[in-house]
C-alpha cells in the first residue's frame, strides 16, 4: 500500500472566515485520524481565497475512493462544496513504490532488487512486450527511477 497525498479545495467560493477554517481543520484532523489519515498543517486563512486546499496523507490502495471519502468528510465539517485536487504519492524508494508506479500505468510486472557495485540498488523490471507497446518505456523508466532512486533496467517477458 502506498502513501498518497490527497488534496481537496475545501472552500472554492472563498466564503469561510478564519475562525470557520480553523474549526473545520480541527474537526477534519479528528475525523480522519480515526482512519489513519493525517491532515498536514496549513494556514488556510493565509492562502488565496480560491485556493484553500487541504492535504491529507493516507495509506491507500484506492486513491479515488479515499479521495471521495475525504471530500465527503470535508463537506460535512466545513459545510461547503469541496472539490478534489491532484493526488500524488510519497515515495520511500521501496519495491511497493515501484509496484505502485507500474499500477499507475496499468501495468503488472516482476521486480527484482539487486545491490549495485557503486552503492545504488538496481531494479530489474520485467514487463510484457504488449505493455511496452501501450506505454512508452521511457515514461516507465523515468517514473521508476524517480520513485525508487535506483538504477532501473527494463526487460520483457
Amino acid at each position: 500500500m502506498r502513501t498518497a497525498v490527497l488534496r481537496v479545495n475545501i472552500d472554492p467560493a472563498g466564503e469561510l472566515t478564519g475562525e470557520s477554517l480553523a474549526r473545520g481543520m480541527a474537526a477534519l484532523a479528528a475525523a480522519l485520524a480515526v482512519t489513519g489519515g493525517e491532515v498536514l498543517e496549513k494556514d488556510l486563512g493565509a492562502a488565496p481565497r480560491s485556493r484553500r486546499e487541504v492535504q491529507v496523507l493516507l495509506d491507500t490502495a484506492d486513491a479515488a475512493a479515499d479521495t471521495a471519502r475525504v471530500v465527503a468528510v470535508c463537506a460535512r465539517v466545513f459545510g461547503t462544496q469541496p472539490v478534489p485536487g491532484v493526488v500524488t504519492y510519497v515515495s520511500r524508494g521501496t519495491d511497493a513504490d515501484a509496484y505502485g508506479v507500474l499500477a499507475g500505468f496499468g501495468l503488472t510486472g516482476e521486480i527484482t532488487r539487486v545491490p549495485g557495485t557503486d552503492g545504488y540498488d538496481i531494479l530489474q523490471v520485467r514487463l510484457r512486450e504488449s505493455d511496452l507497446e501501450r506505454v512508452p518505456e521511457s515514461r516507465i523508466h523515468t517514473a521508476l527511477e524517480a520513485s525508487t532512486n535506483c538504477e532501473v533496467r527494463i526487460s520483457t517477458m
